[in-house]
């Protein structure tokens, strides 16, 4: 790793000479001229001695110090940006080169009205916890995000027959009702039956969980939230056919097979970013052809690596913070199932799968920021952007299917689901209350009563 010379002003080090320290030192009553001075006591500070903390992650970028030989892509360029984007705008919207005036440029101009929207997020949102490719990239990320929650809000005042009208602006072959297809016909446990059911779907299914498990960084977690989403599939399969599935396709196929093999290679993945050395040299400073290709390569692994403790029997915060993070997991995981349903796309379409990929990304520093605002409070003052948002996403998602699904599901639940549902949710109150209210209860009494011994002596 690179470091600055000895003889560069660093931040905290104050600026004298051998003669005006001593003089400072030993001379502690003269009169100190109180009449702010420019820069760092004096001096001029340079871009690289600059302090780039954000107060609610502590996060410094690296490559703003050290990477000296790609200074060009950290700079601030934000009217060169405008100015091209202006000009571009300019020749598009007022000439016919390109399209024609009309119904072509419509579209164009709904394209151009969210391009401009995250070019404005990707020069002026703020930096999250992570910086690599480029903290920019995380901006769009950001600005994707809040562009799919603007749409939500907007879907959310529609009722189901003019929101899947609008899908068809979209893309023409939406808005055509499609058959729910049902895993459950045969279950009987042969081999063909099995074999039969491996799928794309499996594939999706590990690359999925091993996504989960660079979120999340935890076994117990993931496993725990497999076995959820598995009891989740049981308890709504009267409202989706495809939730209907047999037994061994639950836990032999998914869970044992699917889930496991992609928890334990993004478990494996987040290991070897754990004992990774994280040396990081400049492009100019890396020598050979096939070094600078590693140093190009390294640019899109993470700068640092967090291994993430969850710990949720510690303490009631901890066990909240566990608890209400597996419940938007497993809200996230089940919101596409309801909307592509009740907006009649096929699994496959790629409104789909840009929704799973977008919220991928989107959790990656979500979670991160989470984990550093519930673990260390005093350096996360406030909830990051990420984390927010994400949430206000995910929970606008369910309002928007909650709305939709009026007179949708007619079935009522089940006896068998409500009597589970209420057993897990009187569990979840009892282990608390016996892990940490009692205790607390208990400290609370003793202080009393030590309180009133006092008083009596």
């Amino acid at each position: 790793m690179s470091h600055q010379d000895d003889s560069e002003i660093s931040p905290t080090s104050p600026v004298f000479s051998p003669g005006e320290e001593s003089d400072h030192l030993t001379a502690p009553f003269l009169t100190v001229d109180t009449e702010p001075k420019p820069g760092l006591n004096g001096m001029p500070v340079r871009w690289f001695d600059a302090n780039r903390q954000e107060s609610y992650t502590r996060i410094t970028p690296f490559q703003e110090r050290h990477d000296t030989s790609i200074e060009f892509f950290y700079k601030p360029i934000t009217l060169t940006v405008l100015g091209i984007a202006l000009t571009v705008l300019s020749y598009i919207a007022t000439t016919e080169d390109v399209l024609e005036e009309g119904r072509d440029k419509r579209r164009v101009g709904a394209y151009a009205a969210i391009t401009g929207f995250l070019l404005f997020g990707v020069i002026q949102f703020r930096d999250g916890p992570f910086i690599r490719p480029h903290p920019a990239f995380w901006r769009l990320v950001l600005g994707l995000n809040l562009l799919y929650e603007l749409g939500l809000v907007f879907l959310l005042f529609q009722d189901l027959d003019s929101a899947r009208a609008m899908m068809k602006y979209i893309d023409p072959n939406l808005g055509k009702p499609l058959p729910e297809k049902s895993y459950a016909e045969n279950c009987e446990f042969t081999f063909i039956n099995v074999w039969n059911a491996v799928d794309i779907f499996c594939l999706a299914h590990a690359l999925g969980w091993f996504g989960k498990a660079l979120i999340l960084r935890d076994y117990w977690f993931c496993w725990i939230l497999s076995i959820a989403f598995e009891f989740a599939e049981y308890s709504l399969q009267h409202q989706l056919a495809n939730f209907a599935e047999c037994w061994w396709d639950h836990w032999l196929l998914d869970v044992l097979i699917c889930n496991w093999l992609g928890t334990y290679l993004g478990m494996k993945t987040c290991q070897y970013f754990e004992v990774k050395q994280y040396v990081w040299r400049g492009f100019r400073q890396t020598r050979g052809i096939r070094g600078k290709a590693k140093r190009v390569v390294s640019q899109f692994s993470p700068a640092d690596w967090t291994t993430f403790k969850w710990e949720g029997t510690a303490n009631f915060a901890h066990y909240v913070t566990v608890v209400l993070l597996l419940t938007v997991f497993l809200a996230a995981e089940l919101n596409p199932f309801y909307l592509k349903t009740l907006l009649w796309m096929e699994p496959e379409h790629p409104f789909v799968i840009a929704r799973l990929a977008g919220v991928f990304l989107c959790a990656l520093p979500a979670v991160r920021e989470l984990y550093q605002y519930t673990g260390d409070p005093r350096k996360a003052v406030r909830m990051g952007q990420h984390v927010w948002l994400l949430l206000a996403t995910i929970v606008t998602e369910l309002l928007v299917i909650t709305k939709w699904s009026r007179g949708q599901f007619p079935e009522p639940l089940p006896k068998t689901v409500k009597y589970a549902w209420s057993l897990g949710a009187t569990l979840l109150v009892i282990y608390p209350t016996i892990a940490f209210g009692i205790p607390n209860i208990r400290r609370y009494l003793r202080r009393q009563s030590r309180k009133n011994k006092t008083k009596a002596q």
